[in-house]
């Protein structure tokens, strides 16, 4: 440990403070973050504390660490940073993250997890001076920003092909325009061509000329998830990532914590995921050929369409509503009530021209993912090497570089 840093307490660095109890029913509409052990549980309309914020799980989820950047709530279940004595509070949140799991061995709970400040602030550490911090926050939350610009992009992407799915698949804008006489927004002469310039009405609904009404069997082929033996978890990274159900999913992509060395029924790269259990009709995609237990199912295009599988099974979220109450102790759906689920089906070519469209959106997404999770790996070698002094600043270029 070089000279600039010094032996300390946390306590003489930052003092915490248990957060402030606050109801549900006391909470106003708002946007002031209220941030429980778990991050942001909901929105008030007053502010407690101001930002920047550090806020450590103190109750039910000990260990956690969150990093606010608005004003904010700490719930009565959290401890905040009252002050920061002159640190850096972007430091002071890593610093936190790189003893995570020293902070969860400090539970002084009996029936529930709980976490004491007058344990953690007498806890001694090595720390570094100012000119340190800011350089370590710097490096560290520069790989961060750009994880979360990717998740907003992300978003905004999708966003944009739903958008794409629901005028063409749900709203029927463009037989609509065409009805009308009107050249279809956005859309190409060619294309408007594919669609028809009348709608019909069937027993389940109207739906343009040419199109019908099938089931899902028709279109797509659906594999029911199949959990292999217990023996054959592990979370050491052995065999390929299993995904139970949908406490897996993330915004796209499911996170791997589990891993599976004899998997029985599997999903392939592209393939979309919906969670069949507990609750019915959540949705997700498979980054990577991974193993499905019996929570999840896959499914597929007959003719391989990976992102118009994907919307369509966005769009038939209310379909699912109606298996929750099935089941002995919670909602579930059968391969079988599955497959006969009644859709749209459109005509090859229109179908065609979406994934046209949205695939390369979808590539886009993918990419994006596979970027945050080299960013985020990078991140999570250099955060204890840094804030412990392992690792010098002046040496993380060449330390990033040997680990690309």
């Amino acid at each position: 440990m070089g000279s600039e840093w010094k032996t300390t307490t946390i306590g003489e660095q930052v003092t915490l403070q248990r957060g402030i109890d606050i109801t549900k029913v006391q909470q106003r509409p708002g946007k002031i973050p209220v941030v429980s052990s778990g991050g942001i549980s909901s929105y008030h309309d007053t502010a407690y504390a101001k930002a920047p914020g550090v806020v450590l799980g103190r109750k039910g989820t000990i260990g956690t660490v969150f990093y606010i950047q608005d004003d904010y709530w700490p719930h009565d279940t959290s401890l905040w940073v009252r002050d920061f004595h002159g640190n850096n509070p972007r430091f002071v949140y890593y610093f936190f993250k790189s003893i995570s799991q020293d902070l969860a061995s400090l539970d002084v709970g009996t029936a529930n997890p709980a976490l004491n400040r007058n344990h953690v602030h007498p806890i001694a550490v090595q720390w570094p001076e100012l000119s340190d911090q800011h350089a370590i926050a710097r490096i560290l939350g520069a790989l961060d920003d750009k994880i979360e610009l990717n998740r907003r992009m992300n978003r905004t992407l999708e966003e944009m092909a739903q958008a794409i799915f629901k005028s063409w698949f749900v709203d029927f804008d463009p037989v609509v325009a065409r009805s009308q006489g009107r050249q279809p927004y956005g859309m190409s002469a060619e294309t408007a061509e594919l669609f028809p310039t009348v709608l019909h009405s069937e027993e389940e609904g109207i739906i343009p000329d040419g199109w019908r009404i099938g089931t899902v069997h028709e279109v797509f082929d659906l594999t029911m998830g199949q959990s292999p033996p217990g023996k054959t978890y592990n979370e050491a990274g052995d065999g390929i990532a299993f995904y139970q159900g949908r406490t897996d999913f993330g915004l796209r992509y499911p996170t791997p914590r589990v891993y599976c060395t004899a998997p029985t029924r599997y999903a392939n790269t592209g393939d979309t995921l919906i969670s069949v259990r507990a609750p019915v009709g959540d949705i997700n995609m498979a980054l990577e050929k991974c193993s499905i237990g019996r929570g999840l199912a896959t499914i597929r295009h007959k003719l391989g369409h990976r992102s118009y599988t994907y919307y369509s099974m966005r769009f038939l979220r209310s379909e699912f509503d109606v298996f929750e109450g099935e089941g002995t102790l919670f909602g579930s759906i059968s391969g079988e009530g599955f497959r006969n689920i009644k859709i749209i089906i459109p005509p090859p070519e229109v179908i065609n021209e979406f994934e046209n469209r949205s695939y390369p959106i979808d590539q886009s997404i993918e990419n994006n993912e596979r970027q945050s999770a080299t960013l985020a790996s990078i991140r999570d070698a250099l955060l204890p090497k840094l804030l412990s002094g392992q690792l010098r600043v002046r040496n993380v270029d060449q330390y990033i570089e040997q680990s690309l």
